[in-house]
């Protein structure tokens, strides 16, 4: 007999889910869906001709098709790849998506909007739609994680200048989308053989600026739902899509992966568990840094005392928020600010909103404070030692501050809160979920929202969670 090829375990894995998952994972995936929702209700605050969404959505009605599931703030229906590529958008628009570690990708963001457009559109049960995106998420993370190589602590996704998020994710939520379209193993398999020649995503914007990273979940998702619809009419996937010679793994990674993280244990250890909450709405890298100035703010630090900050992080992330200096001292947009140490810092010394930094933080005006801009200037990012045993498994950072009566203050954060020393608590989450529909929605109208996504595992058909 010969030896089955990855895309059959995963495959197999997948159709097993369908038939019975474990509460805990169950109860997990309803937390992942009421937190993508929040995120992109909030994200459509930003209502401007040229926001990613706005665009996409635009597009989207320009094209018409059927109207198969609801979009993210309502109006018409679309089809489901188009509502999954406008809602996925959505998920990913404020960088406030959960994250995995040590894969460093965002799974939940390109999952949950391709399941749910499924879901949708198929009229599926609430229990099919959490199994479906129990095994997307689940598929995502492991497929990062065999691009973590432990000598080169990094993701070699990350080495390459590639975005796993969206790359694993078109793979992870074919999956879905094959579960919730009713295929068969063979059809689950072939559906992730043909995602794997749709994921992309380059991750240069983080570094320099431009909104098309916005749209990297979106596609995602988009690409996810025709990969399964492509199945569903009979296109096939290669059966060694992922450890062949010419496969998944080889291309994106060459000899620098481990694909062994993709299957073991699969099915007993269950890595969506692991995906950690942003207590933040900031690229991952630059939570450690803000929780270690928020820690000196409590302490009486005072920003109009401070001469000079060093930031000491890993020297991936370094990369990410502190390269080239000219750009993470001087943002070009509250959304480039995202992905600044230096301004990060300014923020959780002169902000407070939400969770300890909050949305009002990213915005044109606060980028534009005199005060901010130029405690920004005074922040250096170099590499810390420490940090770079820690990283990925935990992010970390220490912030060292010179003030103006010549003190030097230190604090150190060994795990970013959210991450797995430090979890978000079940009433901070609520208040996240609460802070973010609220931007766009009445209390009535989110709490409605919010109850209708607790009612998933028992309700009958997948009604629009979006409109």
């Amino acid at each position: 007999m010969s030896t089955p090829t990855i895309a059959h375990e995963l495959a197999a894995f997948a159709a097993d889910a369908r038939r019975s998952l474990p509460d805990a994972v169950s109860a997990d995936v309803v937390g992942r869906i009421t937190d993508v929702i929040g995120n992109s209700l909030a994200a459509l605050e930003a209502r401007g001709p040229a926001e990613p969404h706005n665009a996409l959505l635009r597009l989207m009605r320009r094209r018409g098709g059927s109207e198969e599931a609801g979009v993210v703030g309502g109006g018409r229906r679309l089809p489901a790849s188009a509502a999954a590529l406008v809602n996925g958008t959505l998920a990913h628009a404020l960088d406030f998506d959960d994250t995995h570690l040590p894969s460093v990708l965002h799974p939940s963001a390109s999952v949950v909007p391709a399941a749910l457009a499924v879901a949708e559109a198929e009229g599926r049960t609430g229990a099919e739609l959490l199994a479906a995106v129990a095994v997307g998420n689940e598929i995502c993370n492991r497929l990062g994680m065999a691009s973590y190589i432990p000598e080169l602590r990094n993701s070699t996704f990350f080495e390459k200048g590639l975005h796993a998020t969206s790359i694993c994710g078109t793979v992870g939520a074919a999956a879905s989308t094959a579960m919730l379209l009713g295929l068969d193993e063979a059809g689950i398999s072939s559906a992730m053989g043909i995602a794997a020649s749709m994921g992309a995503g380059i991750i240069e914007a983080n570094r320099t600026g431009g909104t098309v990273k916005h749209v990297h979940c979106g596609w995602a998702a988009h690409a996810a739902v025709e990969a399964g619809l492509f199945a569903a009419e009979g296109v096939t996937g290669p059966p060694t899509v992922f450890e062949g010679r010419f496969g998944f793994l080889r291309a994106h990674l060459g000899d620098d992966h481990d694909a062994s993280a993709v299957t073991e244990g699969l099915g007993d250890r269950w890595e969506l568990l692991r995906t950690v909450y942003k207590p933040y709405p900031s690229n991952h890298f630059t939570h450690p840094a803000i929780d270690c100035a928020l820690a000196l703010r409590a302490e009486g630090l005072d920003p109009e005392h401070i001469e000079s900050i060093e930031l000491g992080v890993a020297a991936a992330p370094l990369r990410t928020i502190g390269e080239p200096r000219a750009e993470k001292i001087r943002p070009r947009s509250a959304y480039h600010a995202k992905f600044s140490g230096p301004y990060t810092v300014a923020a959780a010394l002169h902000g407070g909103g939400g969770l300890g930094v909050h949305l009002d933080d990213f915005t044109e005006e606060a980028l534009a404070d005199p005060a901010r801009r130029a405690l920004t200037e005074k922040v250096t990012v170099v590499a810390d030692p420490v940090c770079d045993d820690e990283f990925p498994n935990a992010f970390s950072a220490v912030l060292r501050v010179r003030t103006t009566d010549g003190r030097t203050l230190e604090h150190r954060r060994h795990s970013s809160r959210g991450g797995p020393e430090f979890p978000l608590t079940a009433g901070e989450l609520a208040l996240k979920f609460e802070l973010n529909a609220g931007r766009v929605l009445t209390p009535a109208e989110a709490t409605a929202v919010r109850d209708r996504i607790r009612a998933l595992p028992g309700a009958p058909r997948v009604e629009s969670l979006t409109g």
